[in-house]
């Protein structure tokens, strides 16, 4: 059927005949759009998730304010998940858990009491042994909700109501941060100072058009509940605020202890945020079992209910600064927090915002706040008056009234009737007892009218006057910063500031090193080994069977090794860690991550600031630095692009010209300014080919004059090689009499 009607009449039109694929992709938008909305990102107006808000409102409805008792946790997982929340109680519980850990919150939600885990990442007891109650950061979130400041919308199941959002008496969204992943999107925000976040919104209601560098002026970055030192620069700072996304390199917070004698240790007294302390140690401890900590000795945890790790050095001559350095590049003692603010905006959409944005989205969400909680207390005060103006009346009419209450059988319509009162004063005045009916003073009634009629006026004139709303958002924000920041534990800022301190770690590491000369030797089927001193005679090695020298270096124990494959890429080694030549060493294939196909074309000891050239067969090359060829893991460094074929040449790069030959015996020789210094690439081509590829390259100074080694291993002088000249990409010409026939310039 091509149609959509249903298959059978009598089906009650459940079944509907439609595209496979479009069905699947409606009901995965349907999915999408509820993780979205529903489960990962938080709201910009309150900075919760729906089962975060839902746990609190929960809390409210069961009186657990922060002067009160606590209850058990399983009594509000329970009520969550009843009327709110119909998910299970693991992740509900898990929620609430994390609402009250003052590690994981800059401000804790929740009030926990019982075991709620700890920064090892021990997991908290079950709910049926923990109790809770709401905190004071909690009260100011849901300050005013009985005064119509939100909207309520219908629970899942129809029988309660819930708030849409809270009335946010703080930045919660960030000062308490959030993280989460949906489809498609996630949302990383770090937390940061109340207090500071506070004065960024007075100073964004006095100047709205105040700039986000502005705004940092009052907010300089994160503040994370575990403290440590936030290394970042100002500038990578100001990009992450203005555009949403970016990060924040935070590192432990340590200092130096004198034990005497002039030994020392470090102790780190606050680790990252969202580090475990446990998995820290342990990780602290394989770098020392494996011997990557060489500055090290030995990592003990000496916590109690503060973060106290201690770090001894393996030398006193170690400077600390070069011991720190090294656990960060080695260790989660150093982090990158993701930044990418993306929330729901007002309108429910997701939305990637600047600090700017984010702030102005909530001093909106609270002047909306601040109004509807102003027509609620209006409609209360009006009621109020009109209640007032008939109890004016009863008390000039005293002896009347009591006289209808008695003696009428329907006093209420008698009242309203003999007064003219309405329907709401007479109920009024049928519910006041008569002891205090009869105790009305006039000068009372007409006190409490005159104090409402002043406030009605001043929030009619709020209502209707936007610079009275900012100023009455100002106010509040002024107190929730009172009631935050009162004690010093959370208003007082944690993380700190400061500039990581340039050190060459490599040069610290090679200065523990016993600086000795050593020959590398390669075989042809890739077995590396490394022989103390200098090689004399190569015909003394013994190799496996079937294998042979491929390459004998000079180096010393302090250089790393640099192997250039025919791949193109570019592989490094530490002399220091090559097998001994006692042996007929080891596989290189167990040190990089070398192909079956491929094999090591040039090894050479790097050299500061000296410049190598690369060329493929094809007959393409150009000039690279060895420093920006370095490898730092396994796999190696692309240095030469291959289109097929395989690299053919890597020569350092001395004298002024270079002198290449192909397969088919021509020479061609230019100046190697012509070529192109390049960090990674194809390069230009050197020399044409009508079949056949590049063999072999060399260069030399014009003015030293040119040279090639003949298959005897003499070396023959070429005083007319400026005959060989032309220009870059051309043929060539024929090898002159007597060259190698390897077609080799050195065999």
């Amino acid at each position: 059927m091509n149609d959509m009607s249903p298959i059978n009449p009598d089906d009650g039109g459940r079944i509907l005949n439609e595209p496979f694929s479009e069905a699947l992709s409606r009901r995965y938008l349907a999915y999408a759009l509820s993780t979205i909305t529903q489960r990962a990102l938080p709201d910009v107006r309150d900075g919760l998730k729906p089962v975060h808000r839902r746990l609190l409102y929960a809390m409210r409805l069961l009186r657990l304010d922060p002067q009160g008792s606590a209850k058990k946790s399983a009594r509000v997982v329970g009520d969550v998940i009843g009327k709110y929340h119909p998910h299970g109680d693991v992740a509900v519980y898990d929620a609430l858990v994390r609402l009250a850990q003052d590690f994981a919150q800059r401000y804790p939600l929740i009030d926990g009491q019982g075991n709620f885990g700890n920064i090892d990442g021990d997991n908290a007891a079950a709910m049926r042994y923990t109790e809770c109650r709401l905190t004071e950061a909690a009260r100011l979130l849901l300050d005013g909700i009985d005064e119509d400041a939100v909207d309520l919308r219908a629970t899942y199941d129809g029988e309660d109501e819930e708030p849409v959002v809270l009335p946010a008496g703080f930045p919660n969204l960030l000062a308490n941060g959030a993280s989460g992943i949906a489809v498609g999107m996630a949302t990383s925000i770090p937390p940061h100072n109340a207090g500071e976040l506070i004065d960024a919104c007075q100073m964004l209601i006095r100047d709205p058009s105040a700039s986000t560098a502005e705004l940092m002026a009052i907010v300089p970055g994160p503040d994370f509940p575990t403290g440590g030192v936030i290394v970042e620069s100002k500038a990578s700072l100001a990009e992450t605020y203005e555009t949403g996304r970016g990060g924040v390199r935070l590192r432990a917070r340590w200092e130096r202890e004198d034990t005497g004698r002039g030994v020392w240790r470090i102790i780190v007294t606050e680790i990252p945020y969202q580090v475990k302390k446990a998995d820290l140690v342990e990780r602290l401890a394989v770098l020392l079992e494996e011997k990557k900590a060489p500055l090290l000795a030995d990592v003990r945890d000496e916590s109690a209910e503060d973060v106290r790790l201690v770090l001894e050095p393996r030398s006193r001559t170690v400077e600390p600064d070069v011991l720190m350095e090294s656990l960060f590049k080695l260790s989660d003692l150093e982090v990158r927090f993701p930044v990418n603010m993306n929330m729901l905006s007002a309108r429910g959409a997701p939305e990637v915002m600047g600090l700017k944005t984010a702030f102005q989205a909530y001093l909106d969400h609270r002047r909306e706040v601040v109004v509807r909680r102003a027509r609620f207390r209006l409609g209360r005060i009006e009621r109020r008056l009109h209640v007032l103006d008939g109890l004016l009346i009863v008390f000039l009419n005293l002896d009347e009234v009591i006289r209808i209450v008695r003696y009428e059988d329907e006093p209420k319509p008698a009242l309203m009737s003999r007064f003219g009162l309405s329907e709401i004063q007479a109920d009024a005045v049928l519910d006041t007892r008569l002891r205090q009916l009869a105790k009305l003073e006039e000068a009372q009634i007409r006190q409490e009218h005159a104090q409402l009629v002043r406030e009605r006026d001043d929030l009619a004139a709020m209502v209707a006057t936007p610079e009275k709303q900012w100023l009455k958002v100002s106010e509040a924000l002024a107190e929730a910063r009172k009631s935050l920041c009162s004690r010093a534990e959370l208003g007082a800022r944690r993380s700190q500031f400061a500039e990581a301190p340039d050190i060459d770690l490599a040069q610290t590491v090679e200065a523990r090193i016993i600086r000795e000369p050593i020959t590398v030797i390669v075989s042809e089927r890739g077995w590396i080994r490394a022989a103390k001193g200098r090689l004399e005679d190569p015909a003394s090695l013994s190799f496996k069977e079937g294998d042979r020298l491929a390459f004998a270096v000079p180096a010393e124990t302090t250089d790393r090794l640099m192997l250039f494959a025919t791949d193109g890429r570019v592989f490094t080694l530490t002399c220091d860690k090559l097998p001994s030549a006692r042996g007929q060493g080891e596989p290189l294939r167990l040190m990089v991550e070398l192909g079956e196909q491929e094999r090591i074309l040039s090894v050479f000891p790097h050299r500061p600031g000296a410049r190598r050239i690369a060329a493929s067969a094809a007959g393409y090359g150009f000039v690279f630095l060895e420093d920006d060829a370095i490898a730092v893991k396994r796999s190696g460094k692309q240095v030469l692009n291959l289109s097929g074929g395989s690299a053919a040449v890597c020569l350092e790069a001395k004298g002024d010209h270079l002198a290449v030959i192909g397969d088919n015996g021509k020479i061609l020789i230019f100046p190697l300014s012509e070529l192109p210094e390049m960090g990674r690439g194809k390069g230009v081509k050197l020399q044409s080919y009508r079949e056949g590829g590049l063999r072999d390259a060399m260069t030399f100074a014009a003015q030293e004059g040119a040279a090639w080694i003949d298959s005897g291993g003499r070396t023959r002088m070429w005083p007319d090689w400026r005959e060989w000249m032309g220009r870059r990409g051309a043929a060539g010409r024929a090898a002159p009499r007597g060259f190698a026939a390897s077609r080799r310039f050195s065999p």
